[in-house]
């Protein structure tokens, strides 16, 4: 048998295989695109008509009239703002939390597994609970915890979700958050080389300049997975600002004004428009957080 016989009897061994490897993953994939691909097509396609629920026959197509209305409307620009700077702050302060409290669990205590799991706790919690357990537990004024401990210290009795609301939202976004962003960067201090820090040691180095040149340094990754990964989620955040605010008081965010747009105005054009375009976002801010994903997996492989 020649060389290019043998070469073609190989290739269809090759797909044969391929295929037998694939085959497997086709149930999850085809289902993947039916419960995902497939509702975007049909926003996308919602998004180019003139379609009100009070007249449903009267749906007209009007191209990219719905997208000049999302970025031209002085209330879904309002709720970009709050979603922007509720994003950034909770990210923020979620980010340095996380940490401290990564720093303090990379050091060997007596009941540190205890410690860790309580920490990791309100992340574990549904999106709903957490917010109930923040609204009811901790803001309510008569009853609340954090007026209780007040009332104690004889300071005063606010009503935190009427007199700080976008704070009160953050602070619950933060408590629930700042465990994901503690697993990260603890993986990534787990990580570093043990050697590069003895050797500093050795050579007269502090904790601060080891943790400021040595483990910020190695942590930058880290640090922007979580920035990352945090973004896409809180950006799409919704159960938060309806359970505690109702999206009152300027809190309401990009995905409860798609919400209120959708459900009470029946505008779905409209809100599939802003839904796309909140869908872009993510995509833009996802495609970041995956190079930086593969970068970490290619320097863990040049590591090893």
């Amino acid at each position: 048998m020649t060389t290019a016989s043998r070469h073609t009897a190989k290739v269809p061994r090759n797909r044969a295989r391929e295929w037998a490897t694939r085959a497997p993953l086709m149930p999850a994939l085809i289902f993947l695109i039916v419960v995902t691909q497939l509702p975007f097509v049909a926003t996308l396609v919602i998004s180019f008509f003139d379609w009100n629920a009070f007249r449903p026959d009267h749906r007209e197509f009007t191209g990219l009239d719905n997208y000049r209305t999302v970025v031209n409307d002085e209330g879904l620009r309002e709720s970009i703002l709050t979603t922007v700077l509720l994003t950034a702050g909770v990210v923020i302060v979620s980010v340095v939390l996380g940490l401290l409290l990564a720093l303090l669990l990379d050091r060997k205590f007596r009941g540190r597994g205890l410690v860790r799991t309580m920490l990791i706790a309100p992340f574990l919690l549904v999106p709903v609970a957490s917010a109930l357990l923040w609204k009811h537990a901790l803001y309510n004024p008569e009853y609340g915890l954090f007026n209780g401990v007040l009332n104690w210290l004889g300071g005063p009795q606010p009503d935190w979700i009427s007199d700080m609301p976008l704070l009160a939202v953050e602070m619950s976004l933060v408590w629930q958050w700042t465990p994901f962003m503690m697993l990260i960067l603890l993986a990534g201090l787990q990580s570093r080389p043990l050697d590069m820090i003895e050797a500093a040691r050795l050579d007269g180095a502090g904790s601060w300049q080891i943790f400021r040149y040595l483990t910020l340094p190695h942590l930058r990754r880290y640090l922007e997975l979580g920035t990352l990964l945090g973004s896409i989620y809180i950006v799409q955040n919704f159960d938060a600002v309806f359970t505690l605010t109702r999206g009152g008081l300027d809190t309401a965010n990009l995905p409860y004004t798609i919400y209120e747009t959708f459900y009470n105005a029946h505008e779905y054009g409209l809100a599939s428009a802003a839904g796309v375009l909140v869908v872009i976002g993510t995509i833009v801010i996802a495609t970041f957080a995956l190079r930086v994903v593969s970068s970490l997996f290619r320097e863990e492989v040049s590591r090893a």
